[in-house]
């Protein structure tokens, strides 16, 4: 076998390991962008635990084939980077959307993506976008849940207080 058939052979395990690995994922067309907006991007993902890189559409295909993953193949076309978010299912297309939006780019334009092995569409990748993440919305619960505790010991120290100046 030849060895480039070889190497091939590893890099399209890898991508399923990214696949499998990933929270979510979010393809997005490049072209365009200058080298200062593609490092900044990337500094940005490594900061939030979020992987971009450019891969083969031949070899994400074969990824996505031995996965069973079906309905990605139209977005697979011309030059596309891979926002794998691997912790948060909302990360990937927060930071995406925020770049776009930061920037005001045209040049990156989200094309579609994964949530675990489910497609989604460029709508679907928005709305997740917009989504609280994991964390906040653990703070949202916990505020929740500590409000009427603060509340209940006002009343008490106040009713405290008027019993002491009585």
């Amino acid at each position: 076998m030849s060895s480039n058939l070889e190497l091939k052979k590893q890099v399209v395990a890898e991508i399923v390991e990214k696949f499998k690995n990933c929270e979510s994922m979010v393809i997005c067309s490049y072209s365009g962008l200058t080298v200062e907006q593609v490092t900044a991007l990337r500094k940005q993902c490594r900061e939030n635990d979020v992987h971009y890189c450019v891969l083969k559409n031949r070899l994400v295909l074969r990824a996505l084939k031995e996965l069973n993953i079906e309905g990605l193949d139209a977005l697979l076309e011309g030059p596309n980077a891979f926002v794998f978010g691997e912790k948060d299912v909302t990360a990937a297309p927060k930071i995406i959307s925020s770049f776009i939006e930061k920037n005001k780019l045209t040049s990156l334009e989200i094309k579609g993506g994964l949530m675990g092995t489910e497609v989604m569409d460029v709508a679907a990748i928005k709305e997740l976008a917009a989504t609280p993440s994991r964390e906040e919305l653990l703070a949202t619960m916990v505020g929740c849940l500590v409000s009427p505790v603060s509340a209940l010991v006002s009343v008490l120290e106040q009713i405290a207080e008027k019993k002491e100046a009585a």
